[in-house]
Protein backbone atom coordinates (compact mmCIF):
# COMPACT_ATOMS: atom_id res chain seq x y z
CA UNK A 1 0.00 0.00 0.00
CA UNK A 2 2.88 2.58 0.84
CA UNK A 3 4.41 1.61 -2.42
CA UNK A 4 1.52 2.75 -4.08
CA UNK A 5 1.64 6.02 -2.86
CA UNK A 6 5.07 7.04 -3.27
CA UNK A 7 5.47 5.03 -6.77
CA UNK A 8 2.35 7.05 -8.08
CA UNK A 9 4.10 10.66 -6.35
CA UNK A 10 6.82 10.51 -8.07
CA UNK A 11 5.00 10.66 -11.99
CA UNK A 12 3.29 14.06 -10.61
CA UNK A 13 0.32 15.43 -11.22
CA UNK A 14 2.24 17.82 -13.57
CA UNK A 15 3.49 15.35 -15.57
CA UNK A 16 1.22 17.00 -17.90
CA UNK A 17 1.98 19.29 -20.14
CA UNK A 18 -0.20 22.77 -19.26
CA UNK A 19 -0.24 23.83 -22.71
CA UNK A 20 -1.20 22.51 -26.31
CA UNK A 21 0.86 19.58 -27.72
CA UNK A 22 1.78 16.12 -26.83
CA UNK A 23 1.97 14.55 -23.49
CA UNK A 24 5.39 16.27 -22.36
CA UNK A 25 5.33 18.95 -25.28
CA UNK A 26 3.95 22.56 -25.25
CA UNK A 27 3.27 23.58 -28.66
CA UNK A 28 1.94 27.34 -28.10
CA UNK A 29 4.53 29.87 -27.32
CA UNK A 30 3.15 32.86 -29.11
CA UNK A 31 -0.16 34.36 -29.11
CA UNK A 32 -0.51 33.82 -32.99
CA UNK A 33 -0.87 29.93 -32.01
CA UNK A 34 -3.64 30.92 -29.61
CA UNK A 35 -5.66 32.99 -32.55
CA UNK A 36 -4.91 30.96 -35.31
CA UNK A 37 -3.49 27.23 -34.27
CA UNK A 38 -2.02 26.03 -37.18
CA UNK A 39 1.24 27.87 -37.48
CA UNK A 40 3.82 25.08 -38.55
CA UNK A 41 4.28 26.99 -42.62
CA UNK A 42 4.05 30.56 -41.12
CA UNK A 43 7.11 33.05 -42.12
CA UNK A 44 6.54 35.43 -39.48
CA UNK A 45 8.11 35.47 -35.92
CA UNK A 46 6.64 32.87 -34.07
CA UNK A 47 8.24 30.91 -36.83
CA UNK A 48 11.54 30.36 -34.71
CA UNK A 49 9.24 27.64 -32.61
CA UNK A 50 6.87 26.38 -35.09
CA UNK A 51 9.11 26.68 -38.67
CA UNK A 52 12.52 27.34 -38.05
CA UNK A 53 13.73 27.07 -41.78
CA UNK A 54 11.28 29.46 -42.97
CA UNK A 55 12.54 32.34 -41.21
CA UNK A 56 14.68 32.85 -44.50
CA UNK A 57 11.64 34.15 -46.03
CA UNK A 58 11.12 37.06 -43.82
CA UNK A 59 10.57 39.74 -46.07
CA UNK A 60 13.40 41.98 -45.75
CA UNK A 61 16.94 41.90 -43.90
CA UNK A 62 17.53 43.00 -40.34
CA UNK A 63 16.40 42.25 -37.05
CA UNK A 64 13.35 40.44 -35.67
CA UNK A 65 11.75 40.39 -32.34
CA UNK A 66 8.90 38.48 -30.50
CA UNK A 67 7.57 38.89 -26.91
CA UNK A 68 5.02 36.85 -25.59
CA UNK A 69 2.53 36.16 -22.27
CA UNK A 70 0.40 34.11 -21.40
CA UNK A 71 -1.81 32.57 -18.84
CA UNK A 72 -3.24 29.53 -18.36
CA UNK A 73 -5.66 27.77 -15.92
CA UNK A 74 -6.55 24.25 -16.04
CA UNK A 75 -8.90 21.63 -13.66
CA UNK A 76 -7.83 18.21 -13.51
CA UNK A 77 -10.44 16.51 -11.34
CA UNK A 78 -11.29 12.47 -10.33
CA UNK A 79 -14.78 11.13 -9.36
CA UNK A 80 -13.63 7.88 -7.38
CA UNK A 81 -15.71 5.00 -6.19
CA UNK A 82 -14.30 1.63 -5.11
CA UNK A 83 -15.65 -0.86 -2.68
CA UNK A 84 -14.85 -1.26 0.89
CA UNK A 85 -13.83 -4.87 3.27
CA UNK A 86 -16.58 -7.31 4.82
CA UNK A 87 -15.44 -6.59 8.46
CA UNK A 88 -15.86 -9.83 9.22
CA UNK A 89 -14.12 -12.29 7.13
CA UNK A 90 -12.08 -9.36 5.46
CA UNK A 91 -13.13 -9.82 1.66
CA UNK A 92 -14.63 -7.26 -0.72
CA UNK A 93 -17.76 -6.05 0.48
CA UNK A 94 -21.09 -6.30 -1.56
CA UNK A 95 -22.47 -3.18 -1.69
CA UNK A 96 -24.76 -0.83 -4.01
CA UNK A 97 -23.02 2.00 -2.42
CA UNK A 98 -19.37 2.01 -2.47
CA UNK A 99 -17.07 4.74 -0.97
CA UNK A 100 -17.77 7.82 -3.48
CA UNK A 101 -15.95 11.19 -3.54
CA UNK A 102 -14.97 13.71 -6.06
CA UNK A 103 -11.23 15.16 -5.98
CA UNK A 104 -10.55 18.47 -7.53
CA UNK A 105 -7.33 19.49 -9.04
CA UNK A 106 -6.34 22.65 -9.97
CA UNK A 107 -3.42 24.22 -12.24
CA UNK A 108 -2.58 27.55 -12.92
CA UNK A 109 0.31 29.24 -14.43
CA UNK A 110 -1.06 32.92 -14.72
CA UNK A 111 2.23 34.39 -16.28
CA UNK A 112 4.28 32.60 -18.84
CA UNK A 113 6.86 34.47 -21.53
CA UNK A 114 8.06 33.61 -24.27
CA UNK A 115 10.91 35.60 -26.17
CA UNK A 116 11.95 35.52 -29.73
CA UNK A 117 14.53 36.57 -31.99
CA UNK A 118 15.72 36.60 -35.57
CA UNK A 119 18.60 38.37 -37.83
CA UNK A 120 18.45 38.02 -41.29
CA UNK A 121 21.25 38.78 -43.66
CA UNK A 122 20.84 37.75 -47.76
CA UNK A 123 20.25 34.04 -47.85
CA UNK A 124 21.20 33.58 -44.08
CA UNK A 125 18.96 33.67 -40.75
CA UNK A 126 20.28 32.76 -37.80
CA UNK A 127 17.21 33.19 -34.96
CA UNK A 128 16.42 31.66 -31.14
CA UNK A 129 14.06 31.82 -28.54
CA UNK A 130 13.52 31.33 -24.97
CA UNK A 131 10.29 29.38 -23.45
CA UNK A 132 9.04 27.14 -21.14
CA UNK A 133 8.53 24.11 -23.72
CA UNK A 134 6.57 21.85 -20.89
CA UNK A 135 5.02 21.90 -17.79
CA UNK A 136 4.66 25.87 -16.75
CA UNK A 137 2.66 25.24 -13.82
CA UNK A 138 1.57 24.08 -10.11
CA UNK A 139 -1.21 21.54 -9.52
CA UNK A 140 -2.54 21.15 -6.55
CA UNK A 141 -5.10 18.13 -5.03
CA UNK A 142 -5.78 19.91 -1.54
CA UNK A 143 -7.90 17.19 -0.72
CA UNK A 144 -5.64 14.51 -1.72
CA UNK A 145 -6.19 11.79 -4.36
CA UNK A 146 -8.54 8.78 -4.15
CA UNK A 147 -5.10 6.58 -4.70
CA UNK A 148 -4.02 7.67 -0.89
CA UNK A 149 -7.48 7.10 0.26
CA UNK A 150 -7.84 3.61 -0.77
CA UNK A 151 -3.93 2.43 0.03
CA UNK A 152 -4.58 4.06 3.49
CA UNK A 153 -8.10 2.75 4.44
CA UNK A 154 -7.13 -0.75 2.58
CA UNK A 155 -3.88 -1.41 4.28
CA UNK A 156 -5.06 -0.14 7.92
CA UNK A 157 -8.16 -2.11 7.72
CA UNK A 158 -5.76 -5.38 6.80
CA UNK A 159 -3.13 -4.53 9.24
CA UNK A 160 -5.55 -4.34 11.91
CA UNK A 161 -7.59 -7.50 10.89
CA UNK A 162 -4.38 -9.53 11.44
CA UNK A 163 -3.66 -8.69 14.50
CA UNK A 164 -7.39 -8.86 15.24
CA UNK A 165 -6.73 -12.38 14.19
CA UNK A 166 -4.10 -12.97 16.52
CA UNK A 167 -5.56 -11.61 19.37
CA UNK A 168 -9.16 -11.13 19.26
CA UNK A 169 -9.28 -8.43 21.70
CA UNK A 170 -7.59 -6.02 19.25
CA UNK A 171 -9.66 -4.33 17.36
CA UNK A 172 -10.07 -4.35 13.22
CA UNK A 173 -10.58 -0.66 12.88
CA UNK A 174 -12.78 0.40 9.90
CA UNK A 175 -12.96 3.72 7.32
CA UNK A 176 -15.95 5.34 9.98
CA UNK A 177 -13.24 5.36 12.94
CA UNK A 178 -10.73 7.52 11.55
CA UNK A 179 -10.16 11.02 9.43
CA UNK A 180 -7.92 11.28 6.51
CA UNK A 181 -6.41 14.11 5.71
CA UNK A 182 -4.33 14.47 2.59
CA UNK A 183 -2.98 16.77 0.08
CA UNK A 184 -0.77 16.50 -3.14
CA UNK A 185 0.68 19.91 -4.71
CA UNK A 186 2.96 19.21 -7.54
CA UNK A 187 5.04 21.40 -10.25
CA UNK A 188 6.94 21.15 -13.42
CA UNK A 189 8.98 23.70 -15.67
CA UNK A 190 11.23 23.18 -18.50
CA UNK A 191 13.09 26.15 -19.42
CA UNK A 192 14.57 25.90 -23.06
CA UNK A 193 17.03 28.14 -24.93
CA UNK A 194 16.86 27.41 -28.78
CA UNK A 195 19.45 29.03 -31.44
CA UNK A 196 19.98 27.79 -35.35
CA UNK A 197 20.66 28.99 -38.53
CA UNK A 198 17.95 28.99 -41.83
CA UNK A 199 19.85 28.89 -45.11
CA UNK A 200 17.77 29.81 -48.52
CA UNK A 201 19.20 27.24 -51.02
CA UNK A 202 17.07 28.55 -53.49
CA UNK A 203 14.26 30.80 -54.38
CA UNK A 204 11.88 28.47 -53.76
CA UNK A 205 13.60 26.42 -50.82
CA UNK A 206 15.17 26.60 -47.08
CA UNK A 207 16.52 24.58 -44.65
CA UNK A 208 17.13 25.02 -41.07
CA UNK A 209 19.43 23.03 -38.51
CA UNK A 210 19.53 24.05 -34.85
CA UNK A 211 19.66 22.90 -31.25
CA UNK A 212 17.76 23.42 -28.08
CA UNK A 213 19.22 23.41 -24.60
CA UNK A 214 16.00 21.61 -22.20
CA UNK A 215 16.39 22.13 -18.20
CA UNK A 216 13.96 20.47 -16.07
CA UNK A 217 13.16 22.13 -12.61
CA UNK A 218 10.25 20.74 -10.62
CA UNK A 219 8.81 18.99 -7.32
CA UNK A 220 6.66 17.63 -5.26
CA UNK A 221 4.91 17.44 -1.48
CA UNK A 222 2.53 15.85 -0.20
CA UNK A 223 1.22 14.58 2.93
CA UNK A 224 -1.62 12.02 4.74
CA UNK A 225 -2.56 11.65 8.23
CA UNK A 226 -5.19 9.29 9.19
CA UNK A 227 -6.30 10.50 12.88
CA UNK A 228 -8.72 7.90 15.14
CA UNK A 229 -11.55 10.00 16.12
CA UNK A 230 -11.44 11.59 19.42
CA UNK A 231 -7.96 10.82 19.81
CA UNK A 232 -3.92 12.01 18.45
CA UNK A 233 -3.34 8.42 17.38
CA UNK A 234 -2.06 8.78 13.36
CA UNK A 235 -2.48 5.03 12.04
CA UNK A 236 -0.53 5.96 9.06
CA UNK A 237 1.72 9.50 9.00
CA UNK A 238 2.94 9.65 5.38
CA UNK A 239 5.10 12.84 4.33
CA UNK A 240 6.80 13.91 1.07
CA UNK A 241 9.15 17.19 -0.04
CA UNK A 242 10.97 16.55 -3.35
CA UNK A 243 12.78 19.04 -5.72
CA UNK A 244 13.96 17.39 -9.07
CA UNK A 245 16.25 19.13 -11.77
CA UNK A 246 17.91 17.81 -14.90
CA UNK A 247 18.91 18.98 -18.43
CA UNK A 248 18.86 17.31 -21.83
CA UNK A 249 20.14 18.81 -25.70
CA UNK A 250 17.01 19.07 -28.16
CA UNK A 251 18.74 18.59 -32.11
CA UNK A 252 16.35 20.51 -34.54
CA UNK A 253 16.02 20.50 -38.52
CA UNK A 254 13.53 21.97 -40.65
CA UNK A 255 12.58 22.66 -44.74
CA UNK A 256 10.57 25.20 -46.01
CA UNK A 257 9.60 25.37 -49.44
CA UNK A 258 7.95 28.17 -50.92
CA UNK A 259 5.94 28.28 -53.64
CA UNK A 260 4.18 31.53 -53.76
CA UNK A 261 0.47 31.21 -52.45
CA UNK A 262 1.28 27.78 -51.43
CA UNK A 263 3.86 27.51 -48.26
CA UNK A 264 5.32 23.94 -46.84
CA UNK A 265 7.12 24.04 -43.81
CA UNK A 266 8.69 20.65 -42.13
CA UNK A 267 10.08 20.42 -38.25
CA UNK A 268 11.38 17.87 -36.66
CA UNK A 269 12.73 17.28 -33.15
CA UNK A 270 14.77 14.47 -32.13
CA UNK A 271 14.11 12.70 -29.03
CA UNK A 272 15.47 14.41 -25.88
CA UNK A 273 17.53 12.28 -23.01
CA UNK A 274 16.64 13.91 -20.10
CA UNK A 275 16.77 12.27 -16.40
CA UNK A 276 15.85 13.97 -13.52
CA UNK A 277 17.67 14.11 -9.64
CA UNK A 278 16.12 14.12 -6.88
CA UNK A 279 16.80 16.59 -4.22
CA UNK A 280 14.46 15.23 -1.12
CA UNK A 281 14.40 17.34 1.70
CA UNK A 282 11.69 15.00 3.49
CA UNK A 283 10.32 11.39 3.28
CA UNK A 284 8.79 10.12 6.16
CA UNK A 285 7.26 6.47 6.36
CA UNK A 286 7.18 3.98 8.44
CA UNK A 287 10.33 1.65 8.77
CA UNK A 288 8.53 -1.47 6.52
CA UNK A 289 8.13 0.70 3.77
CA UNK A 290 11.82 1.80 3.41
CA UNK A 291 12.61 -0.74 0.66
CA UNK A 292 9.57 0.21 -0.97
CA UNK A 293 10.09 4.56 -0.71
CA UNK A 294 13.84 3.93 -2.09
CA UNK A 295 13.70 4.86 -5.26
CA UNK A 296 12.30 8.09 -4.25
CA UNK A 297 15.43 8.73 -2.09
CA UNK A 298 17.81 11.84 -2.27
CA UNK A 299 20.05 12.08 -5.06
CA UNK A 300 18.12 9.34 -7.32
CA UNK A 301 17.71 9.85 -10.89
CA UNK A 302 14.71 9.21 -12.88
CA UNK A 303 13.93 8.91 -16.94
CA UNK A 304 11.48 12.15 -18.02
CA UNK A 305 12.89 12.11 -21.52
CA UNK A 306 11.27 14.33 -23.85
CA UNK A 307 9.95 12.56 -27.29
CA UNK A 308 10.56 12.65 -30.70
CA UNK A 309 8.03 15.22 -32.53
CA UNK A 310 7.53 15.59 -36.49
CA UNK A 311 5.33 18.77 -37.75
CA UNK A 312 4.05 19.01 -41.34
CA UNK A 313 2.11 21.80 -42.60
CA UNK A 314 0.83 23.97 -45.71
CA UNK A 315 -0.68 27.37 -45.72
CA UNK A 316 -2.29 28.34 -48.70
CA UNK A 317 -3.34 32.53 -49.82
CA UNK A 318 -6.67 32.30 -51.28
CA UNK A 319 -6.95 35.88 -51.39
CA UNK A 320 -4.67 38.80 -50.91
CA UNK A 321 -6.82 39.22 -47.39
CA UNK A 322 -7.63 35.33 -46.75
CA UNK A 323 -4.91 33.20 -45.59
CA UNK A 324 -5.40 29.28 -44.22
CA UNK A 325 -3.64 26.36 -43.13
CA UNK A 326 -3.41 22.57 -42.26
CA UNK A 327 -0.91 20.70 -40.42
CA UNK A 328 -0.05 17.50 -38.72
CA UNK A 329 1.86 16.75 -35.41
CA UNK A 330 3.38 13.22 -34.45
CA UNK A 331 5.06 13.36 -30.74
CA UNK A 332 7.09 9.59 -30.46
CA UNK A 333 5.98 8.81 -26.70
CA UNK A 334 6.12 5.26 -26.86
CA UNK A 335 9.70 5.49 -27.55
CA UNK A 336 10.56 8.21 -24.67
CA UNK A 337 11.72 6.80 -21.25
CA UNK A 338 9.47 7.48 -18.69
CA UNK A 339 9.72 6.69 -14.71
CA UNK A 340 8.76 2.88 -14.32
CA UNK A 341 9.09 2.32 -18.10
CA UNK A 342 5.68 4.19 -18.30
CA UNK A 343 5.73 4.97 -21.99
CA UNK A 344 5.69 0.99 -22.72
CA UNK A 345 1.65 1.16 -21.61
CA UNK A 346 0.94 3.62 -24.28
CA UNK A 347 -0.62 1.81 -27.28
CA UNK A 348 1.08 4.49 -29.78
CA UNK A 349 2.62 7.64 -29.61
CA UNK A 350 0.31 11.01 -29.85
CA UNK A 351 -1.36 12.39 -33.41
CA UNK A 352 -2.62 15.93 -33.41
CA UNK A 353 -4.32 17.34 -36.31
CA UNK A 354 -4.50 21.26 -36.55
CA UNK A 355 -6.31 24.06 -39.17
CA UNK A 356 -6.50 27.58 -39.28
CA UNK A 357 -7.80 30.50 -41.33
CA UNK A 358 -7.34 33.98 -40.86
CA UNK A 359 -8.85 36.88 -42.57
CA UNK A 360 -7.53 40.57 -43.03
CA UNK A 361 -10.28 42.90 -42.33
CA UNK A 362 -8.67 45.98 -42.69
CA UNK A 363 -5.20 46.95 -43.17
CA UNK A 364 -4.49 47.30 -40.00
CA UNK A 365 -6.35 44.29 -38.52
CA UNK A 366 -6.63 40.60 -39.02
CA UNK A 367 -9.11 38.22 -37.73
CA UNK A 368 -8.59 34.33 -36.99
CA UNK A 369 -9.81 31.22 -35.79
CA UNK A 370 -8.34 27.48 -35.61
CA UNK A 371 -9.55 24.24 -34.39
CA UNK A 372 -6.40 21.06 -33.29
CA UNK A 373 -7.46 17.14 -32.39
CA UNK A 374 -5.66 15.82 -30.12
CA UNK A 375 -5.22 11.56 -29.66
CA UNK A 376 -2.95 10.07 -27.40
CA UNK A 377 -2.72 6.19 -27.28
CA UNK A 378 -3.78 6.31 -23.93
CA UNK A 379 -5.04 2.97 -21.73
CA UNK A 380 -5.84 1.99 -18.40
CA UNK A 381 -2.46 0.64 -17.32
CA UNK A 382 -1.22 4.03 -18.26
CA UNK A 383 -3.51 6.14 -16.31
CA UNK A 384 -3.19 6.96 -12.78
CA UNK A 385 -4.55 9.55 -10.35
CA UNK A 386 -1.11 11.52 -10.38
CA UNK A 387 -0.91 11.52 -14.36
CA UNK A 388 -3.62 11.12 -16.60
CA UNK A 389 -4.63 12.43 -20.12
CA UNK A 390 -7.65 12.52 -21.96
CA UNK A 391 -8.14 12.99 -25.38
CA UNK A 392 -9.33 16.72 -26.82
CA UNK A 393 -10.12 18.74 -29.36
CA UNK A 394 -9.27 22.85 -28.92
CA UNK A 395 -10.30 26.00 -30.79
CA UNK A 396 -9.05 29.24 -30.87
CA UNK A 397 -10.22 32.84 -31.91
CA UNK A 398 -8.01 36.22 -32.10
CA UNK A 399 -6.47 39.09 -33.72
CA UNK A 400 -3.50 40.39 -34.91
CA UNK A 401 -3.19 44.73 -35.44
CA UNK A 402 -1.02 46.48 -37.03
CA UNK A 403 0.14 49.30 -35.07
CA UNK A 404 2.85 50.42 -38.12
CA UNK A 405 5.35 48.92 -40.38
CA UNK A 406 7.41 48.12 -37.35
CA UNK A 407 5.07 46.51 -34.52
CA UNK A 408 2.59 44.12 -34.63
CA UNK A 409 -0.10 43.04 -31.68
CA UNK A 410 -1.16 39.64 -31.22
CA UNK A 411 -3.58 38.64 -29.17
CA UNK A 412 -4.98 35.32 -28.83
CA UNK A 413 -7.78 33.16 -26.59
CA UNK A 414 -7.60 29.32 -26.93
CA UNK A 415 -9.95 26.53 -24.72
CA UNK A 416 -9.77 23.00 -24.62
CA UNK A 417 -12.75 20.85 -24.22
CA UNK A 418 -11.28 16.70 -23.00
CA UNK A 419 -13.47 13.45 -23.54
CA UNK A 420 -13.51 11.76 -19.66
CA UNK A 421 -11.84 9.15 -19.49
CA UNK A 422 -13.03 5.97 -17.53
CA UNK A 423 -10.70 3.41 -15.88
CA UNK A 424 -12.78 0.41 -14.15
CA UNK A 425 -10.70 -2.15 -11.94
CA UNK A 426 -10.99 -5.30 -10.16
CA UNK A 427 -8.08 -4.02 -8.26
CA UNK A 428 -8.26 -0.43 -7.18
CA UNK A 429 -4.96 0.93 -6.75
CA UNK A 430 -3.60 -2.51 -5.27
CA UNK A 431 -6.53 -3.01 -2.48
CA UNK A 432 -7.70 -6.14 -4.16
CA UNK A 433 -10.66 -4.04 -4.42
CA UNK A 434 -13.09 -3.61 -7.61
CA UNK A 435 -13.40 0.29 -8.49
CA UNK A 436 -13.56 3.00 -10.91
CA UNK A 437 -12.24 6.60 -11.57
CA UNK A 438 -13.42 8.71 -14.29
CA UNK A 439 -11.22 11.58 -14.98
CA UNK A 440 -11.69 14.35 -16.85
CA UNK A 441 -9.89 18.09 -17.80
CA UNK A 442 -10.61 21.31 -18.14
CA UNK A 443 -8.47 24.17 -20.07
CA UNK A 444 -8.30 27.83 -21.11
CA UNK A 445 -5.13 30.01 -22.04
CA UNK A 446 -5.04 33.86 -23.09
CA UNK A 447 -1.92 35.28 -24.75
CA UNK A 448 -0.99 38.64 -25.53
CA UNK A 449 2.13 39.02 -28.03
CA UNK A 450 4.19 41.94 -29.03
CA UNK A 451 6.45 41.99 -32.35
CA UNK A 452 8.98 44.61 -33.53
CA UNK A 453 11.00 44.62 -36.48
CA UNK A 454 14.00 46.89 -37.44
Amino acid sequence: MKKLLFISAATLIVSNSTFAGGILTNTNQHAAFLRMLSRGATTEIDAALSNPAGLAFLPKDGFYAGLSIQSAYQTRNIDASFMTYDVKNGTPAVSDQPFKKYYEGTAAAPVIPSLFGAYKKGDWTISGFFAITAGGGKASFDDGLPMFDASAMAGIFQNTKKMHDANPQSPIVTPNMYDITSAMDGKQYIYSVQLGLSYKAAEWISVFGGGRMNYFTGGYKGFLNAIVKGTDTNLLPLSLDCDQTGWGLTPVIGVDINLGKLNIGAKYEFKTNLNIENNTKELSYPSSAKDMVAPYEHGVNTPNDIPAMLSVAAAYKFLPTLRASVEYHFYDDKNAGMANNKQKYLTKGTNEYLAGIELDVTKQLTLSCGGQITDYGLSDNYQSDTSFSCDSYSLGVGAKIKMNQHLNLNVGYMWTNYEDYTKETTNYNGTGLPGKNVYSRTNKVFGLSVDYSF
